[in-house]
Protein backbone atom coordinates (compact mmCIF):
# COMPACT_ATOMS: atom_id res chain seq x y z
CA UNK A 1 0.00 0.00 0.00
CA UNK A 2 1.38 3.34 -1.01
CA UNK A 3 -0.05 6.79 1.22
CA UNK A 4 -0.16 10.07 0.38
CA UNK A 5 -0.16 12.45 3.09
CA UNK A 6 -0.83 16.20 1.87
CA UNK A 7 -2.29 19.56 3.36
CA UNK A 8 -5.16 19.92 1.44
CA UNK A 9 -7.48 17.91 -0.86
CA UNK A 10 -9.83 18.64 -3.02
CA UNK A 11 -11.52 15.47 -4.55
CA UNK A 12 -13.39 16.80 -7.96
CA UNK A 13 -16.66 16.87 -6.14
CA UNK A 14 -17.67 20.47 -5.76
CA UNK A 15 -17.75 19.94 -1.54
CA UNK A 16 -14.91 21.09 0.75
CA UNK A 17 -11.73 20.34 0.43
CA UNK A 18 -9.82 18.06 3.37
CA UNK A 19 -7.21 19.77 5.22
CA UNK A 20 -4.12 17.48 7.11
CA UNK A 21 -5.87 15.04 4.16
CA UNK A 22 -4.63 11.28 3.01
CA UNK A 23 -4.92 9.57 -0.24
CA UNK A 24 -4.32 5.03 0.32
CA UNK A 25 -3.92 3.02 -2.93
CA UNK A 26 -3.10 -0.22 -3.84
CA UNK A 27 -1.55 -1.16 -7.26
CA UNK A 28 -3.61 0.99 -9.34
CA UNK A 29 -7.04 1.51 -7.09
CA UNK A 30 -7.45 4.32 -4.38
CA UNK A 31 -8.54 2.49 -1.29
CA UNK A 32 -9.11 5.58 1.00
CA UNK A 33 -9.26 9.26 0.16
CA UNK A 34 -10.41 11.71 2.97
CA UNK A 35 -8.71 13.02 6.67
CA UNK A 36 -5.55 11.91 7.81
CA UNK A 37 -7.11 11.02 11.79
CA UNK A 38 -9.80 8.58 10.17
CA UNK A 39 -7.36 6.00 8.60
CA UNK A 40 -4.88 3.76 10.39
CA UNK A 41 -1.53 3.25 8.22
CA UNK A 42 -0.97 -0.07 8.13
CA UNK A 43 2.58 -1.50 8.85
CA UNK A 44 4.61 -1.66 5.73
CA UNK A 45 3.21 0.60 3.75
CA UNK A 46 5.11 3.61 1.67
CA UNK A 47 4.33 6.77 3.17
CA UNK A 48 4.93 9.79 0.52
CA UNK A 49 4.94 12.96 2.64
CA UNK A 50 3.61 16.58 0.23
CA UNK A 51 4.08 18.73 2.98
CA UNK A 52 1.34 21.69 2.43
CA UNK A 53 0.77 20.94 -1.12
CA UNK A 54 -2.75 20.27 -3.09
CA UNK A 55 -3.96 17.01 -3.88
CA UNK A 56 -6.57 16.83 -7.20
CA UNK A 57 -7.71 14.37 -9.47
CA UNK A 58 -5.81 13.85 -12.93
CA UNK A 59 -7.45 16.55 -15.15
CA UNK A 60 -9.82 15.54 -17.97
CA UNK A 61 -9.76 17.18 -21.31
CA UNK A 62 -12.85 16.71 -23.12
CA UNK A 63 -11.81 17.69 -26.96
CA UNK A 64 -8.25 17.05 -27.76
CA UNK A 65 -6.74 16.69 -31.10
CA UNK A 66 -3.68 14.98 -30.00
CA UNK A 67 -2.57 13.84 -33.69
CA UNK A 68 -1.89 17.42 -34.81
CA UNK A 69 0.43 20.19 -33.87
CA UNK A 70 -0.75 23.63 -33.01
CA UNK A 71 0.31 25.68 -35.75
CA UNK A 72 -1.33 28.44 -38.49
CA UNK A 73 -2.10 25.54 -41.20
CA UNK A 74 -2.83 22.81 -38.45
CA UNK A 75 -4.55 20.58 -41.23
CA UNK A 76 -1.23 21.08 -43.88
CA UNK A 77 0.59 17.73 -42.75
CA UNK A 78 -2.48 15.75 -44.33
CA UNK A 79 -1.11 16.69 -47.79
CA UNK A 80 2.85 15.47 -47.08
CA UNK A 81 3.13 13.67 -43.65
CA UNK A 82 3.79 10.12 -43.75
CA UNK A 83 1.07 8.05 -41.01
CA UNK A 84 4.73 7.20 -39.64
CA UNK A 85 5.28 11.05 -38.59
CA UNK A 86 1.55 11.49 -37.56
CA UNK A 87 1.74 8.49 -35.20
CA UNK A 88 5.20 9.53 -33.85
CA UNK A 89 4.03 13.40 -33.56
CA UNK A 90 0.82 12.19 -31.47
CA UNK A 91 2.93 10.12 -29.28
CA UNK A 92 5.21 12.57 -28.24
CA UNK A 93 1.91 14.62 -27.76
CA UNK A 94 -0.14 12.29 -25.16
CA UNK A 95 3.40 12.27 -23.31
CA UNK A 96 3.16 16.40 -23.35
CA UNK A 97 -0.17 15.93 -22.01
CA UNK A 98 0.15 13.33 -19.28
CA UNK A 99 2.80 16.00 -18.07
CA UNK A 100 0.91 18.95 -17.76
CA UNK A 101 -1.69 16.64 -15.25
CA UNK A 102 -3.98 15.22 -17.91
CA UNK A 103 -4.61 12.32 -17.40
CA UNK A 104 -7.94 11.28 -19.34
CA UNK A 105 -8.79 12.73 -22.85
CA UNK A 106 -11.15 12.77 -25.35
CA UNK A 107 -9.84 13.04 -28.83
CA UNK A 108 -12.27 14.32 -31.41
CA UNK A 109 -11.09 13.58 -34.73
CA UNK A 110 -7.78 11.78 -35.87
CA UNK A 111 -6.11 10.91 -39.20
CA UNK A 112 -6.42 7.21 -40.62
CA UNK A 113 -7.36 5.98 -37.23
CA UNK A 114 -3.85 6.33 -35.87
CA UNK A 115 -5.65 7.79 -32.63
CA UNK A 116 -7.27 4.84 -32.09
CA UNK A 117 -4.18 2.53 -32.86
CA UNK A 118 -2.53 4.67 -30.27
CA UNK A 119 -5.33 4.41 -27.59
CA UNK A 120 -4.85 0.66 -28.08
CA UNK A 121 -1.43 1.00 -27.36
CA UNK A 122 -1.48 2.71 -24.67
CA UNK A 123 -4.69 0.64 -23.22
CA UNK A 124 -1.58 -2.32 -23.19
CA UNK A 125 0.94 -0.36 -21.62
CA UNK A 126 2.99 -0.17 -24.66
CA UNK A 127 2.75 3.60 -24.59
CA UNK A 128 2.70 6.24 -21.77
CA UNK A 129 0.35 9.38 -21.68
CA UNK A 130 -3.30 9.76 -20.71
CA UNK A 131 -6.57 7.57 -21.07
CA UNK A 132 -7.82 7.83 -24.37
CA UNK A 133 -11.21 8.03 -25.39
CA UNK A 134 -10.81 8.41 -29.86
CA UNK A 135 -12.92 8.87 -32.07
CA UNK A 136 -11.48 8.15 -35.32
CA UNK A 137 -12.65 9.99 -38.24
CA UNK A 138 -14.98 12.98 -37.89
CA UNK A 139 -17.64 12.71 -40.11
CA UNK A 140 -18.46 16.22 -42.35
CA UNK A 141 -20.40 16.53 -45.15
CA UNK A 142 -18.61 16.99 -48.49
CA UNK A 143 -16.70 20.48 -48.32
CA UNK A 144 -17.75 20.74 -44.65
CA UNK A 145 -15.68 21.99 -41.84
CA UNK A 146 -12.19 20.01 -41.83
CA UNK A 147 -13.22 18.37 -44.81
CA UNK A 148 -8.86 17.77 -45.13
CA UNK A 149 -8.94 15.94 -42.03
CA UNK A 150 -12.65 13.91 -41.82
CA UNK A 151 -14.86 11.44 -43.18
CA UNK A 152 -17.18 13.27 -46.37
CA UNK A 153 -20.50 12.05 -46.59
CA UNK A 154 -23.80 13.43 -47.92
CA UNK A 155 -27.58 11.93 -47.18
CA UNK A 156 -28.74 9.79 -44.21
CA UNK A 157 -27.07 6.74 -45.56
CA UNK A 158 -23.88 7.86 -46.41
CA UNK A 159 -23.48 8.95 -42.87
CA UNK A 160 -24.60 5.82 -41.51
CA UNK A 161 -22.29 4.22 -43.31
CA UNK A 162 -19.40 6.75 -42.36
CA UNK A 163 -20.35 5.99 -38.64
CA UNK A 164 -20.28 2.10 -38.80
CA UNK A 165 -17.07 2.58 -40.14
CA UNK A 166 -15.68 4.44 -37.28
CA UNK A 167 -17.25 1.96 -35.42
CA UNK A 168 -15.78 -1.22 -37.14
CA UNK A 169 -12.41 0.56 -36.83
CA UNK A 170 -12.87 1.04 -33.31
CA UNK A 171 -14.03 4.56 -32.12
CA UNK A 172 -15.11 4.76 -28.71
CA UNK A 173 -17.19 8.29 -29.83
CA UNK A 174 -18.87 9.13 -33.17
CA UNK A 175 -18.52 12.99 -33.53
CA UNK A 176 -20.08 14.89 -36.42
CA UNK A 177 -19.79 18.27 -38.01
CA UNK A 178 -23.48 20.43 -37.76
CA UNK A 179 -22.36 23.73 -38.68
CA UNK A 180 -18.77 25.42 -40.64
CA UNK A 181 -16.06 26.52 -38.49
CA UNK A 182 -13.69 29.58 -37.91
CA UNK A 183 -10.37 27.64 -39.16
CA UNK A 184 -11.82 26.29 -42.80
CA UNK A 185 -11.01 27.94 -45.56
CA UNK A 186 -14.27 29.80 -47.22
CA UNK A 187 -16.24 27.95 -44.35
CA UNK A 188 -19.60 29.73 -42.65
CA UNK A 189 -19.43 29.11 -38.89
CA UNK A 190 -22.72 29.99 -38.18
CA UNK A 191 -24.10 27.92 -41.54
CA UNK A 192 -25.80 24.82 -40.40
CA UNK A 193 -23.94 21.59 -42.16
CA UNK A 194 -25.77 18.13 -41.70
CA UNK A 195 -29.56 18.36 -41.40
CA UNK A 196 -31.43 16.90 -38.55
CA UNK A 197 -32.30 13.42 -40.30
CA UNK A 198 -28.32 13.31 -41.29
CA UNK A 199 -27.51 14.02 -37.46
CA UNK A 200 -30.18 11.33 -36.01
CA UNK A 201 -28.64 8.51 -38.72
CA UNK A 202 -25.47 9.12 -36.81
CA UNK A 203 -26.84 8.94 -33.42
CA UNK A 204 -28.83 5.82 -34.50
CA UNK A 205 -26.18 3.79 -35.22
CA UNK A 206 -23.58 5.26 -32.52
CA UNK A 207 -26.73 4.40 -30.05
CA UNK A 208 -27.14 1.05 -31.40
CA UNK A 209 -23.83 0.51 -30.67
CA UNK A 210 -23.86 1.71 -27.28
CA UNK A 211 -21.79 5.21 -28.16
CA UNK A 212 -22.07 8.85 -27.14
CA UNK A 213 -22.33 10.97 -29.62
CA UNK A 214 -20.77 15.02 -30.03
CA UNK A 215 -21.04 17.43 -32.44
CA UNK A 216 -19.26 20.72 -33.50
CA UNK A 217 -22.11 23.39 -33.90
CA UNK A 218 -21.62 27.00 -33.91
CA UNK A 219 -25.01 28.54 -34.54
CA UNK A 220 -28.37 28.13 -33.12
CA UNK A 221 -29.51 26.14 -35.92
CA UNK A 222 -27.19 24.00 -36.17
CA UNK A 223 -27.11 23.34 -32.45
CA UNK A 224 -31.20 23.05 -32.63
CA UNK A 225 -30.70 20.45 -35.47
CA UNK A 226 -28.27 18.72 -33.43
CA UNK A 227 -30.30 18.28 -30.67
CA UNK A 228 -33.62 17.12 -32.12
CA UNK A 229 -31.02 14.49 -34.02
CA UNK A 230 -30.44 12.77 -30.32
CA UNK A 231 -26.73 14.06 -29.96
CA UNK A 232 -25.20 13.40 -26.78
CA UNK A 233 -22.74 16.66 -26.34
CA UNK A 234 -22.27 20.28 -28.01
CA UNK A 235 -18.84 21.73 -28.80
CA UNK A 236 -17.96 25.37 -28.96
CA UNK A 237 -21.36 27.09 -29.38
CA UNK A 238 -20.27 30.15 -29.92
CA UNK A 239 -23.13 31.61 -31.53
CA UNK A 240 -25.94 30.45 -29.17
CA UNK A 241 -28.83 32.39 -27.79
CA UNK A 242 -30.16 32.07 -23.94
CA UNK A 243 -32.92 29.93 -25.55
CA UNK A 244 -31.00 28.02 -27.24
CA UNK A 245 -29.14 27.05 -23.93
CA UNK A 246 -31.91 26.60 -22.25
CA UNK A 247 -32.69 24.13 -24.87
CA UNK A 248 -29.32 22.24 -24.12
CA UNK A 249 -29.82 22.03 -20.57
CA UNK A 250 -33.70 20.68 -20.75
CA UNK A 251 -31.73 18.13 -23.41
CA UNK A 252 -29.73 16.92 -20.70
CA UNK A 253 -26.50 16.99 -23.05
CA UNK A 254 -23.36 18.04 -22.30
CA UNK A 255 -22.01 21.54 -23.37
CA UNK A 256 -18.27 21.81 -24.20
CA UNK A 257 -17.19 25.49 -24.64
CA UNK A 258 -13.35 25.33 -25.89
CA UNK A 259 -12.99 28.91 -24.72
CA UNK A 260 -9.56 29.12 -25.06
CA UNK A 261 -9.09 27.85 -28.96
CA UNK A 262 -10.55 31.25 -30.75
CA UNK A 263 -9.77 33.13 -27.86
CA UNK A 264 -5.88 32.75 -28.10
CA UNK A 265 -6.15 33.07 -32.50
CA UNK A 266 -8.13 36.34 -32.31
CA UNK A 267 -5.39 37.38 -29.64
CA UNK A 268 -1.69 36.35 -31.58
CA UNK A 269 -3.62 34.65 -34.79
CA UNK A 270 -1.81 37.57 -37.08
CA UNK A 271 1.10 37.37 -35.61
CA UNK A 272 1.52 34.11 -35.96
CA UNK A 273 0.45 33.46 -39.51
CA UNK A 274 -3.22 32.86 -39.76
CA UNK A 275 -5.01 34.67 -42.60
CA UNK A 276 -6.69 37.73 -42.10
CA UNK A 277 -9.94 36.32 -43.11
CA UNK A 278 -9.72 33.51 -40.12
CA UNK A 279 -8.10 36.18 -37.33
CA UNK A 280 -11.39 38.09 -38.04
CA UNK A 281 -13.69 35.20 -37.80
CA UNK A 282 -11.98 34.53 -34.38
CA UNK A 283 -12.75 37.48 -33.15
CA UNK A 284 -16.19 37.51 -33.86
CA UNK A 285 -16.68 34.26 -32.71
CA UNK A 286 -14.94 35.86 -29.11
CA UNK A 287 -17.52 38.48 -29.24
CA UNK A 288 -20.44 36.13 -29.01
CA UNK A 289 -18.72 33.00 -27.51
CA UNK A 290 -18.44 34.45 -23.88
CA UNK A 291 -22.11 35.55 -23.96
CA UNK A 292 -23.30 32.20 -24.74
CA UNK A 293 -21.36 30.61 -21.93
CA UNK A 294 -22.71 33.33 -19.98
CA UNK A 295 -26.26 31.61 -20.89
CA UNK A 296 -25.15 28.16 -20.21
CA UNK A 297 -24.17 29.30 -16.68
CA UNK A 298 -27.09 30.99 -16.52
CA UNK A 299 -29.43 28.45 -17.12
CA UNK A 300 -27.21 25.22 -15.67
CA UNK A 301 -26.18 23.45 -18.35
CA UNK A 302 -23.72 20.73 -17.85
CA UNK A 303 -20.34 21.47 -18.70
CA UNK A 304 -17.64 19.87 -19.17
CA UNK A 305 -13.95 21.58 -19.85
CA UNK A 306 -12.23 20.60 -22.87
CA UNK A 307 -9.63 23.06 -25.14
CA UNK A 308 -9.48 21.92 -29.13
CA UNK A 309 -5.88 21.51 -28.39
CA UNK A 310 -3.89 20.79 -31.43
CA UNK A 311 -6.08 23.54 -33.39
CA UNK A 312 -3.94 27.00 -34.07
CA UNK A 313 -1.25 27.80 -30.68
CA UNK A 314 -3.74 25.61 -28.34
CA UNK A 315 -0.92 23.43 -27.15
CA UNK A 316 -1.24 19.94 -25.38
CA UNK A 317 -1.79 19.73 -22.22
CA UNK A 318 -0.63 23.26 -20.74
CA UNK A 319 -3.88 24.94 -22.46
CA UNK A 320 -6.39 23.24 -20.35
CA UNK A 321 -5.58 25.57 -17.26
CA UNK A 322 -6.25 28.50 -19.95
CA UNK A 323 -9.02 27.09 -20.25
CA UNK A 324 -9.68 26.88 -16.89
CA UNK A 325 -8.37 30.45 -16.26
CA UNK A 326 -11.25 32.04 -18.70
CA UNK A 327 -13.68 29.45 -17.59
CA UNK A 328 -13.36 31.56 -14.26
CA UNK A 329 -12.44 35.32 -15.78
CA UNK A 330 -16.04 34.57 -17.22
CA UNK A 331 -18.23 33.46 -14.53
CA UNK A 332 -17.29 29.77 -13.10
CA UNK A 333 -15.86 29.89 -9.23
CA UNK A 334 -12.58 27.99 -9.16
CA UNK A 335 -14.34 25.11 -7.76
CA UNK A 336 -16.74 25.03 -10.19
CA UNK A 337 -13.82 25.23 -13.24
CA UNK A 338 -11.93 22.29 -11.45
CA UNK A 339 -15.21 20.44 -11.32
CA UNK A 340 -15.42 20.76 -14.86
CA UNK A 341 -12.05 19.21 -15.75
CA UNK A 342 -12.48 16.36 -12.79
CA UNK A 343 -15.86 14.99 -12.00
CA UNK A 344 -18.05 16.46 -15.18
CA UNK A 345 -15.18 15.71 -17.51
CA UNK A 346 -15.97 12.17 -16.59
CA UNK A 347 -19.24 12.22 -16.67
CA UNK A 348 -19.13 13.51 -20.00
CA UNK A 349 -16.97 10.99 -21.28
CA UNK A 350 -19.07 7.84 -19.53
CA UNK A 351 -16.10 7.26 -17.34
CA UNK A 352 -16.91 8.00 -13.89
CA UNK A 353 -17.29 4.90 -12.44
CA UNK A 354 -13.74 4.90 -11.88
CA UNK A 355 -12.24 8.39 -13.24
CA UNK A 356 -13.06 12.09 -12.52
CA UNK A 357 -12.81 12.03 -8.32
CA UNK A 358 -10.94 11.02 -5.47
CA UNK A 359 -12.94 8.20 -4.01
CA UNK A 360 -12.82 4.59 -2.92
CA UNK A 361 -12.47 2.33 -5.90
CA UNK A 362 -11.69 4.63 -8.32
CA UNK A 363 -8.43 4.65 -10.63
CA UNK A 364 -5.39 6.39 -9.13
CA UNK A 365 -5.27 9.46 -11.44
CA UNK A 366 -3.77 12.70 -9.29
CA UNK A 367 -1.91 15.56 -9.87
CA UNK A 368 0.23 17.71 -6.50
CA UNK A 369 0.18 21.11 -6.98
CA UNK A 370 1.81 23.62 -4.78
CA UNK A 371 -0.27 26.41 -4.96
CA UNK A 372 -4.16 26.53 -4.00
CA UNK A 373 -6.31 26.45 -7.32
CA UNK A 374 -9.35 27.62 -4.94
CA UNK A 375 -7.80 31.00 -5.54
CA UNK A 376 -6.82 30.99 -8.58
CA UNK A 377 -7.28 28.24 -10.93
CA UNK A 378 -3.89 28.70 -12.70
CA UNK A 379 -2.20 27.08 -9.49
CA UNK A 380 -2.67 24.05 -11.21
CA UNK A 381 0.31 24.56 -13.46
CA UNK A 382 2.10 24.74 -10.42
CA UNK A 383 2.77 20.71 -10.83
CA UNK A 384 4.74 18.83 -8.30
CA UNK A 385 3.80 15.44 -8.91
CA UNK A 386 1.44 13.25 -11.39
CA UNK A 387 0.20 10.19 -10.91
CA UNK A 388 -1.58 7.80 -13.67
CA UNK A 389 -2.63 4.54 -11.80
CA UNK A 390 -0.74 4.86 -8.89
CA UNK A 391 2.45 5.28 -10.78
CA UNK A 392 4.75 8.98 -11.10
CA UNK A 393 5.04 10.67 -13.87
CA UNK A 394 8.37 11.68 -14.58
CA UNK A 395 8.04 15.64 -15.23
Amino acid sequence: MQIHKVGTMIDGQGGEPVNDALLAIEGNEIVYAGSAKEFVIPDGAEVVEHGANYLLPGLIDSHTHFLIDPLADFTGFAEHDSETLVAWRGIKNLRRILQNGVTYVRDLGGYRHIDIQLRNLLQIGELEGPGVLAAGEFVTMTGGHCWKLGREADGESEVRKAVREQLKAGADIIKVMASGGNLTPGSIPGAAQFSVDEIRAACEEAHKAGKRTTTHAHSIEAITNALRGGIDCIEHANYADRATMEMLCDHGSYYVPTLFGPWICAEEGKEKGLEQAVVDKCRRATQYHRRAYEYALEVGVKIAAGTDSGTPFCEHGSSLVKELQLMTEYGMTPMQAIVSATRNGADCLGILEYYGTLETGKAADFIIVSEDPLQNVGALSALQGVYKNGKKVEL
